[in-house]
């Protein structure tokens, strides 16, 4: 049997997306492993269906003044792979359109590729009636997250958020002193990038897979590191990571504390905690125990007892919006009515573990978002229902302004 084409299988990944049931990267992962494809011909594949999915609105009105009524969903996907070669990825015309087409079926061959010429044809056109589209269509967004983003940050803000969204994300990693010096790192891997500022991350053009599977890093935007540090565990301390999966801030926390002291890495889920517990094997932690936890129901297990660690980190579910470049389909799953579930579901995990910290000690309260009612507003509630909690500091970083995944964490001391 042929080898299937990297436009096949992306076309693929497409048409299944569109079904609803499963989220994009699981999609095109599943696809990558069973294809056979070279490196290139994966990158690119993974480029044609990230790219569809991030500029899916204005894709589609660029079909609907080519071709205006109803479509097939098949020709539809297709189109948007023919659009996203010609206008995005400036691939010679020929070649998308005749690549594309040679996907479609017998019956619709003659139509896509009608359609595909006419975009080279009427380019100018399009380009013009783009832009004179609302920034949810130039730039594929749901209005209710503009909307958002505008009363929060301020038109400006929010259409370079759009921008950085739309955006493949660069490669990042963190070297792992609990494995290697980042000299030596370094010195093994000359392409890999400093950061200022960031002294233990890279920036990676190509992942070695050798210093990965040794643990001598792991992949991780800087961003993720701004908890840890706010958290600032030290050696012989008993510490915990409530929702550790997959792992990459309680192997921090551990590089921290020096792999001295209790580390207990805590989640709810039966094969996430699988995975946290190989990564930490990996990556040299000795200091941590994975129990599996949901503190939204159940008994605490034996090992954890009342007021018995120093310090806990909250890295609270979330709505990732601070992700958004990374989870290229999360624009099109969230609603309107997922902040305030889980800016409930945040307090509940908060209010489950807060009895568990010392007096004297710190909880970080953590996500990926950057939406108010899941960061500041979370941090408002908690100190009202807990006098015994004092304000101690609070960090963010927001991808329009400091140009890394957007984060947050506040820190919150229980009094002595």
């Amino acid at each position: 049997m042929a080898q299937q084409s990297a436009r096949a299988l992306a076309f693929a990944a497409l048409s299944e997306w569109r079904l609803g049931g499963r989220f994009a990267d699981p999609i095109i992962h599943e696809l990558l492993a069973g294809s056979g494809l070279t490196g290139p011909d994966r990158a690119f594949a993974t480029d044609l269906f990230y790219g569809a999915l991030r500029n899916l609105t204005l894709l589609d009105f660029w079909i609907s003044l080519l071709r205006p009524g109803s479509l097939d969903h098949d020709s539809r996907d297709l189109l948007r792979l023919g659009l996203y070669q010609l206008f995005f990825l400036r691939t010679a015309g020929h070649a998308a359109v005749f690549e594309t087409v040679a996907l479609a079926g017998r019956r619709s061959r003659s139509f896509v590729n009608a359609v595909l010429r006419a975009a080279i044809r009427r380019a100018d056109e399009l380009h013009t009636s783009m832009a004179e589209q609302p920034l949810a269509t130039r730039r594929s967004h749901p209005e209710f997250l503009l909307k958002r983003w505008s009363a929060a940050f301020g038109d400006d803000a929010t259409a370079a958020l759009c921008d950085w969204n739309n955006q493949p994300a660069p490669v990042y990693a963190r070297m792992n002193t609990l494995r290697v010096e980042p000299e030596l790192f370094r010195a093994s891997y000359p392409t890999a990038a400093s950061l200022p500022d960031k002294r233990n991350f890279v920036r990676l053009d190509e992942i070695s897979q050798e210093a990965l599977a040794r643990g001598e890093c792991y992949i991780q935007d800087p961003s993720t590191s701004l908890a840890c540090e706010l958290l600032a565990p030290q050696p012989g301390e008993t510490v915990l990571d409530a929702c550790a999966a997959p792992g990459g801030k309680s192997s921090l926390l551990a590089e921290l504390m020096g792999n001295e002291g209790q580390l207990f890495a805590c989640d709810r889920d039966a094969a996430r905690c699988e995975i946290l517990r190989e990564n930490l094997e990996r990556l040299g932690v000795k200091c941590a125990r994975v129990l599996r936890k949901d503190w939204n129901s159940g008994e605490l297990p034996s090992e954890l007892r009342e007021s018995c660690f120093d310090r806990i980190l909250v890295d609270a579910p979330c709505s990732n919006t601070g992700v958004m470049r990374r989870r290229v389909d999360l624009r099109w799953r969230l609603r309107p009515e997922d902040f305030p579930r889980m800016h409930k579901e945040q307090i509940g995990i908060v209010r489950a573990v807060v009895a568990l910290l010392k007096p004297g000690g710190s909880l970080v309260y953590s996500t990926c978002s950057i939406e108010a009612e899941e960061n500041v507003a979370v941090v408002e509630r908690l100190l009202k229902e807990f006098p015994f909690l004092e304000f101690g500091a609070q960090e963010s970083v927001l991808p329009f302004r400091d140009h890394f995944d957007g984060a947050f964490a506040a820190k919150l001391v229980r009094a002595a």
